[in-house]
């Protein structure tokens, strides 16, 4: 009697390093297609109001000071956390840097008032003419 002699098979080899190029191109094409969502540093409940301008980029736009619903103070475009000895020398330089400095007042509907007027009284000390407050306009039905 005459046996076969099975032939062993090998065994099917998988090329890693081609799995790990194609995994590769989906990981830079997944990041390139992501968009990421931005964060608000700062979140400021505005009040309302109906009679809300909506002003256009001007050439020199306005100095902003935040006021949070805790009193905090933040000036400038990076929202900088100042006390108010250190706001009162930021808006000194900014008034003599620009010839008509404009400032806008970003307060929380809850900010204490009291310190809303210490900010205009540190503006009206840096001989700032021009202040202005930002609000949202109410819902229309």
């Amino acid at each position: 009697m005459r046996f076969l002699v099975r032939k062993r098979r090998q065994t099917p080899t998988v090329i890693i390093v081609a799995l790990v190029d194609v995994l590769i191109v989906l990981l830079i094409f997944l990041m390139v297609t992501t968009t990421f969502k931005q964060q608000p540093t700062l979140h400021v409940a505005l009040p309302e109001t109906s009679q809300a301008l909506n002003q256009g980029a001007s050439e020199n736009p306005p100095l902003v000071v935040s006021i949070d619903a805790q009193g905090g103070l933040r000036f400038g475009p990076n929202a900088d956390a100042v006390t108010m000895e250190q706001l009162q020398a930021r808006l000194r330089t900014e008034g003599a840097k620009t010839p008509q400095p404009k400032l806008a007042i970003s307060a929380d509907k809850k900010a204490p008032w009291g310190q809303i007027v210490k900010v205009m009284d540190a503006v009206k000390a840096a001989n700032i003419k021009s202040v202005s407050a930002f609000a949202k306009e109410t819902a229309k039905p």
